[in-house]
């Protein structure tokens, strides 16, 4: 009784201070988080409405998409005439296929895009366009570098009706419709954990000069999964190319990135226009690390899955049961495969029921 008796006559002068104080803390707090938020990185929630949270700051409400506003992109993948790539696509675009009218999708068209040079037995399966390799012995048997020059040429003679596009790969697999993750300027990746520019700094000088900004600028991504403006990748895409190339010339660069040294071409070619990604987690999952399936939209299956029957994962020792799409790089993987023994991540079980869904159904099926 006698604090509510005192905070009732509290005098105008004490809450006039009060008032000014919460000002202030508010004005600091204000001015810290817009100091920061040029070195902060977009990162999302797992929830499926857009509204994406930062680190430091939320998502600018001027770039956030509005819920009734339909934004459909273009699914666009890089593949070669080789049987292991092929019957990948097939299974991709059988999962696409499903997924693209159900409620949530933003899925718009499709195009396989073959960097082969010239047409193979699936152009009336799947929406292709044929693109030039590049020059023999250019690559040096780095295949992956033809991406970045298969979205160069597509991007300069393909009609895209859609105003984004989504940046996919053969060995992706739809679980669910894929609704339009960017937003305007701000593109949508999948972070990866081994992408790490600020662990190779020294490295990525050669192509990200100081000048430019802290190596934090370049985000720890490749260029798929990735939802962005088509406006955006024709800026990005020669640049990808040319720095690509740069890193495959420089031996120290080529033996430290390897297998992922087009990924970190990306990132910086993305970092020298300026473009910034959202970072969505829930973007893809990859089993046998990522066990459930959660809100997840796309599987990616690069790994090999090795368990004992006990369903224990005994991963860099063929299993007792596996899952490796290496074991079929000569010809289409092999209808109805075995489930995993129980004890298996929902992950695993989840691939291997979809790729025989799609192996049972697809017509000639063994035909290479």
């Amino acid at each position: 009784m006698i604090v509510r008796k005192n905070m009732g006559r509290a005098s105008p002068l004490l809450l006039i201070t009060l008032v000014l104080g919460f000002c202030f803390a508010t004005y600091n707090l204000v001015t810290m988080v817009m100091h920061n938020r040029s070195i902060s990185k977009w990162v999302a929630d797992d929830s499926n409405d857009g509204i994406f949270f930062d680190p430091v700051v939320e998502m600018p409400e001027n770039v956030r998409k509005p819920k009734n506003i339909k934004l459909p992109f273009h699914v666009a993948l890089t593949a070669t005439d080789a049987p292991y790539s092929k019957w990948q696509c097939r299974i991709m675009y059988y999962w696409y296929k499903k997924q693209k009218d159900l409620p949530g999708s933003e899925m718009g068209g499709f195009t396989r895009i073959l960097h082969s040079g010239s047409p193979d037995n699936l152009m009336d399966e799947i929406p292709t366009v044929i693109v030039d390799p590049l020059p023999a012995g250019l690559d040096r048997g780095y295949i992956v570098l033809n991406r970045p020059w298969a979205f160069v040429q597509w991007l300069e003679k393909a009609t895209i009706e859609e105003e984004y596009i989504l940046m996919a790969e053969p060995d992706h697999i739809f679980i669910t419709p894929l609704p339009n993750l960017a937003h305007g300027g701000y593109p949508a990746a999948f972070p990866f954990f081994y992408i790490k520019p600020a662990q190779n700094e020294k490295l990525l000088r050669k192509f990200y000069p100081e000048e430019m900004g802290p190596v934090t600028n370049i985000d720890p991504i490749g260029n798929s999964p990735v939802i962005i403006k088509k406006d955006l990748l024709e800026k990005i895409a020669p640049t990808w190319m040319n720095v690509s190339l740069k890193m495959k010339d420089d031996p120290e660069t080529d033996k430290a990135f390897g297998w992922v040294l087009e990924m970190y071409a990306y990132a910086v070619a993305s970092a020298l226009h300026g473009v910034q990604h959202v970072l969505r987690k829930d973007f893809m999952l990859q089993p046998p690390w990522d066990l459930e399936i959660g809100k997840k939209f796309i599987i990616h299956y690069t790994y090999g899955c090795d368990y004992n029957m006990k369903g224990e994962l005994t991963y860099g020792k063929i299993g007792e049961w596996r899952f490796d799409k290496r074991s079929y790089l000569r010809g289409p993987i092999a209808r109805n495969l075995s489930l995993p023994p129980p004890g298996v991540p929902e992950s695993v079980v989840t691939l291997v029921k979809m790729v025989n869904e799609a192996t049972a159904n697809i017509p000639n099926w063994d035909a290479e």
